[in-house]
């Protein structure tokens, strides 16, 4: 399983390299969306220090769900798909190797970029750390159940918006707790519970995430 896993994943950043469009468009949409928010809501410092957090996260999710509605689109496509999932016991590897993958794609990125926005925002040097500690600790889980969605909606028609229907609002506590952990550090609380429940959701989601993936993707290629 464990030699699947990391063949997978090689692979899949192999592929990536390959089409490096495809993993430059969600971090140029992640720049853009946090970029337009201070010529939006002007440049107030104590405003933007109270809506950074929660522009980032929100940023950070939509990217997230734009790279991952075609995470299994290729391999269905050419058929590949199917010949990895003959492989026993293979389905759990498969999806986590995808997910695995489309984190140090897409969701790594965009935390080594925070720091950027931060200055952006004016935030303070424990916020901006607060808020990549809590990206670092909530992209995994967006990309565990942004590959959930896509197997469920794979080989559908207008399958991504289906994908946001379905895994946003399963994304809404990574969020509430991610922005959470930076205002606790800016009131100057400690944002040890907001780290915790972060853990722990991130604990819950990849034990249960890549089983109900493999579930899906069984039945999508039956």
């Amino acid at each position: 399983m464990s030699g699947t896993f990391a063949v997978l994943v090689a692979r899949d950043l192999r592929l990536a390299a390959r089409r490096r469009v495809d993993v430059v468009l969600p971090i140029a949409f992640f720049t853009v969306a946090v970029s337009l928010f201070p010529l939006g809501v002007g440049p107030e410092p104590q405003t933007l220090r109270q809506i950074a957090p929660g522009v980032v996260w929100v940023a950070a999710l939509l990217a997230a769900m734009l790279s991952v509605t075609q995470l299994y689109a290729a391999d269905h496509a050419d058929g590949s798909l199917e010949q990895m999932l003959l492989v026993p016991g293979a389905r759990i590897s498969i999806a986590l190797a995808k997910a695995v993958s489309h984190w140090l794609l897409t969701g790594l990125p965009l935390a080594v970029a925070a720091p950027v926005f931060g200055l952006l925002f004016d935030m303070s040097p424990p916020a901006i750390g607060s808020l990549v500690a809590g990206l670092v600790l909530g992209t995994p889980v967006l990309s565990l159940l942004g590959g959930l969605g896509a197997a469920l909606t794979l080989g559908l028609r207008s399958g991504a918006v289906l994908l946001i229907l379905i895994i946003v609002p399963l994304c809404i506590p990574a969020i509430i707790f991610g922005a959470g952990a930076v205002a606790a550090v800016e009131s100057g609380l400690s944002a040890r519970g907001h780290y915790s429940l972060l853990g722990a959701l991130l604990i819950f989601t990849a034990v249960l995430a890549p089983m109900a993936t493999g579930a899906a993707l069984r039945i999508a290629t039956e």
